[in-house]
């Protein structure tokens, strides 16, 4: 890889030794300029610990994953940038995959995929997580205009350049900006390469599949109404990420 690669990671009350086992692998893996750590209101001591393996960016209040992945996004330069949970679900190895895609030109954008034929599920979720997960995929599958076989897996990497263009049109703050950001994408014209990925349940997650599942159902609506938006009004084109934040603030739908 040529291009220089910046890596996101979203945390909130993460377990630290599996953070820094993770920051090491994807240093190791990938060499990235930069790994930025977005935390929201952590604890001094965990601040302390991660800022000796990775740049920390603190929030002192609960933004949401998709808000953290966003402030991390644009304060980064690098050409490719990437982000991945917390969690390390997506080994290092995978994320290189991913990255790979958009380094080397195959893609604009590049999606982890666990329900790809060639991945390989290490531990699965429990079968609720599961069933959730599937009945969710078919649902947004049906419905929006990107199609793809896993919109919510934990490792995306866009090129800085796409990502001025995407960036524009994502606002939503918690779980379903990785859907959000999958259909934007897929809206505005942009290649999208779906890679298969090693992939490790975390049942100590903090997601909860239950409400994370209502959210992500009210999303899929509003994503679907927005990006269909995109391609035929010039206010939803001409939006920018300083209109974006303020729509974030007050709640707006971006109607």
């Amino acid at each position: 890889m040529t291009d220089s690669i910046g890596v996101v990671i979203p945390a909130y009350e993460p377990d630290i030794l599996t953070l820094e086992r993770y920051i090491e692998s994807v240093r190791r893996v990938l060499d990235p300029v930069v790994i930025r750590i977005e935390i929201d209101a952590p604890k001094q001591a965990t601040v302390s610990r991660l800022e000796e393996v990775a740049d920390v960016n603190v929030s002192n209040t609960q933004r949401g994953k998709g808000a953290a992945i966003m402030e991390g996004f644009d304060a980064l330069d690098t050409d490719v940038i990437a982000f991945a949970d917390a969690d390390g679900s997506v080994p290092a190895t995978s994320l290189s995959d991913v990255v790979r895609q958009v380094s080397e030109g195959t893609a604009e954008v590049g999606i982890a995929s666990r329900r790809h034929p060639s991945s390989r599920i290490v531990a699965h979720q429990t079968v609720v997580r599961r069933l959730l997960g599937d009945v969710f995929a078919f649902a947004a599958r049906k419905m929006l205009p990107t199609q793809c076989r896993d919109y919510q897996c934990g490792a995306k990497a866009v090129r800085a350049d796409a990502w001025e263009t995407i960036g524009h049109h994502c606002y939503e703050p918690e779980f379903a900006w990785d859907l959000e950001f999958v259909s934007v994408a897929g809206s505005l014209g942009y290649e999208i390469a779906e890679v298969p990925v090693d992939w490790e349940d975390h049942p100590d997650s903090t997601v909860n599949p239950i409400s994370t599942s209502i959210e992500l159902a009210t999303a899929l609506v509003d994503v679907k109404r927005r990006t269909d938006a995109i391609a035929t009004s010039p206010r939803f084109r001409d939006v920018t990420k300083t209109d974006r934040s303020k729509l974030m603030k007050t709640g707006s739908n971006g109607e």
